[in-house]
């Protein structure tokens, strides 16, 4: 009955969110105060290995584990047989490594009930490089000894929006029942994109099979302009940062549409606590005049029942030393925020209250 209550009160307040975002323009949410203390460059890679960009980063289900996207020491693992994802311990050590000579370019990634990995290859192969063939537009799941378990799509061949064929896609999670949901279509954010830009939610079963899909390109209800991350809630909501429309999407898994929220300006990446906090990086805001102006990039912490944000962990110069922003985020069972430098050079930094 709790539980009940709760879902009810979830669709006023968005349906109420939505009426007030069409009449006006939400003001920038950059003034909430931010309870953390943020240390960049807290985990290291090993034999001298130096951070390159990164994305995706989620809790191992012990709790206390992160793992985590390198690619491979640049922006990409072309031409390298670097493992790209990393099993962090709580000290900053690297435990764990996996997937090198697999993906082009690890984008999201995602850690599923079971302790498997869940990574997304956000490009697909360039023409001039024959070391490229065969590989991108493609999910693949490991399981935590690195082991091959299945892969969406056809590694090298890019679809067009019509079939279980992916196209650059951002992210992946997967429900209780096992069923799979991946974010794809990398480009739509870019305002010139073509009407047939990918801009959609695949759903497929445990075992890869395609069940459904919906969206399409636009800043309507339910159509995207870059899915860039995918979380579920505690009442079996897919939650998707909406990257390009600056606004988060809610549907039920069966890709109905809920409702939507602006308060947590351009989510690059989000995570959702079992209270259904939900944590949101901002990457790209201040990035030029045309994405989100007026907002600040960082995470944004705030509640998915009400979209009130609560506080804010600023990401630029003044909180990251680098000067750089986070694109993924994670919680662990301790409350420590990670979140993942996504510029060259970049690195893991973890935020304490």
């Amino acid at each position: 009955m709790i539980k009940q209550s709760a879902r009810i009160a979830l669709g006023g307040a968005i349906a109420l969110l939505m009426a007030g975002n069409a009449m006006a323009q939400l003001e920038p949410i950059n003034d909430r105060p931010n309870p953390y203390t943020s240390v960049d460059g807290w985990a290291t890679l090993p034999d001298g290995r130096e951070w390159g960009s990164t994305a995706g980063v989620d809790i191992d289900p012990d709790g206390v584990h992160l793992w985590a996207i390198d690619r491979c020491g640049s922006n990409s693992c072309i031409g390298s047989d670097l493992d790209p994802i990393v099993k962090i311990n709580p000290a900053g050590e690297v435990v764990a490594t996996l997937g090198g000579g697999v993906i082009l370019f690890p984008h999201g990634l995602h850690v599923d009930r079971d302790g498997n990995i869940w990574v997304t290859d956000g490009q697909g192969p360039r023409a001039d490089n024959p070391a490229t063939q065969g590989k991108g537009h493609a999910v693949y799941k490991f399981s935590p000894g690195g082991e091959l378990l299945l892969t969406l799509g056809t590694p090298g061949v890019e679809g067009d929006g019509s079939d279980a064929l992916l196209s650059e896609p951002c992210d992946v999670v997967t429900d209780a029942d096992g069923n799979i949901y991946v974010g794809d279509g990398h480009s739509g954010q870019n305002m010139d994109a073509p009407a047939d830009t990918v801009a959609r939610i695949v759903k497929f079963d445990r075992n890869g099979k395609m069940i459904k899909m919906w969206g399409s390109l636009g800043s309507g209800p339910g159509q995207l302009r870059t899915p860039h991350a995918l979380d579920i809630d505690s009442n079996n909501r897919l939650v998707v940062g909406d990257r390009g429309n600056n606004r988060l999407q809610i549907f039920d898994l069966e890709g109905n549409y809920i409702g939507e929220f602006k308060t947590f300006s351009r989510p690059s990446g989000i995570y959702i606590t079992d209270d259904d906090m939900i944590y949101v990086a901002d990457s790209e805001s201040e990035f030029d005049e045309i994405r989100n102006p007026g907002w600040r990039p960082g995470i944004r912490v705030g509640s998915l029942l009400t979209g009130i944000v609560d506080s804010f962990i600023l990401g630029t110069v003044e909180a990251y030393p680098n000067g750089s922003n986070p694109e993924g985020v994670a919680v662990d069972a301790n409350g420590n925020v990670f979140g993942a430098v996504v510029s060259d050079g970049g690195a893991m930094v973890r935020s304490s209250r």
